[in-house]
């Protein structure tokens, strides 16, 4: 064990956590028992807004293994001389708390963990549950037989497996809870066929729209899944839901007056909206002195962007603010529902939102 990890957790980010009401009790013991260093490398980076910056010496290693932030342990895949994008993490606490919290866990329950990472969570249930009991499948071996040993050291020995975390586990029955370390696009199927009827799935989802939004969803006697969206969370993509760049056409682009102020776009609840009515639209933004700055791509090349108390420049065909602005007005007439009057549906040929009942599907705009 490398110098750094010797260390145990700082006490105070577990009180931290419980006084902030992400730990229950029975939790409260377990985040204890498990000191988050002993599941994360020497060599990791903090993720700033535009890079991931490497932690140098055990000091600085330490303050960002006990604070509430997420860690970087792995840039490009593993792959040497890349751009250096996070590809896998030990995750922030206090979202590892929420999703814990949201997964109702009883004595006896069998979990499924889709994204084992460092193997920290692994570790938080195997103390929670008994080895025995909980499952853990991570795509990248690498990743997979560090985890594993982390895990050896730290004296848990829960069920693991190298493979794709979509596909079934073979000669596993249908668990009592899911859940997913990493975002997902959509919740595939399988994984709620892997889950027993009643049983609860947790997982991050990442849409064109969506910068992260976390659903609980309990299965059903049908096969199929609903419930409700529970905030934001920021997760790194499943490999397979990673999206692919747009091609946005036009040079220049064409100028009109300013509108709604981009700045009111940027809530979970419009996201969740939008996302719905608008598929295949992704925005992006950041903050100003002003406001906030968008930015929206579409998959046939169009493309706009907006400022607070600036014009707006639109590129490629189409009008792709005027249909962000006319999806802003339905959503401002429904009430401005927050993201907790939000839902999903998952069937086994679609995957619906719905607004405060799950009767009331948002349907896309039809072009």
């Amino acid at each position: 064990m490398s110098a750094a990890r010797t260390g145990g957790t700082y006490p105070g980010l577990v009180q931290d956590l419980a006084d902030r009401g992400f730990l229950d009790p029975r939790w409260r013991r377990v985040f204890d028992a498990v000191p988050r260093s002993r599941f994360v490398p020497a060599e990791v980076w903090r993720q700033l807004p535009d890079r991931c910056e490497p932690v140098v010496g055990t000091d600085h290693w330490l303050a960002l293994v006990n604070s509430d932030e997420p860690v970087v342990t792995q840039l490009d895949d593993g792959a040497e001389q890349g751009p250096g994008i996070a590809t896998s993490s030990n995750s922030q606490p206090s979202m590892v708390a929420r999703m814990l919290g949201l997964l109702q866990i009883e004595d006896g329950h069998r979990v499924l963990e889709i994204g084992t990472g460092t193997g920290y969570v692994a570790a938080l249930l195997s103390e929670r549950l008994g080895d025995a009991l909980v499952h853990s499948v991570e795509l990248d071996p690498v990743v997979a037989r560090q985890a594993a040993a982390f895990l050896v050291e730290a004296g848990y020995r829960p069920h693991l497996r190298v493979g794709d975390g979509e596909q079934p586990w073979p000669g596993v029955e249908p668990v009592d809870r899911l859940i997913a370390t990493c975002a997902l696009r959509y919740v595939p199927p399988a994984l709620v066929r892997q889950v027993r009827t009643g049983g609860v799935v947790v997982a991050p989802l990442a849409r064109d729209f969506w910068s992260g939004a976390l659903v609980r969803l309990r299965v059903r006697d049908d096969g199929t899944a609903l419930g409700p969206f529970c905030g934001g969370a920021s997760y790194m993509p499943m490999r397979a839901h990673r999206a692919d760049p747009h091609q946005v056409g036009g040079e220049g682009g064409r100028a009109r007056a300013p509108g709604v102020d981009p700045a009111r776009l940027l809530t979970l609840g419009f996201a969740l909206y939008a996302g719905a009515r608008l598929p295949g639209v992704r925005l992006t933004h950041r903050r100003t002195a002003e406001g906030a700055q968008v930015w929206a791509t579409r998959g046939d090349g169009a493309a706009t962007t907006a400022a607070t108390g600036g014009d707006v420049r639109q590129y490629g065909p189409g009008f792709l603010w005027e249909d962000i602005e006319q999806t802003w007005l339905e959503y401002e007439a429904l009430g401005r529902p927050g993201h907790d009057q939000f839902g999903l549906t998952v069937t086994e040929r679609a995957q619906h939102v719905w607004l405060r009942d799950r009767h009331a599907v948002i349907e896309p705009v039809r072009g």
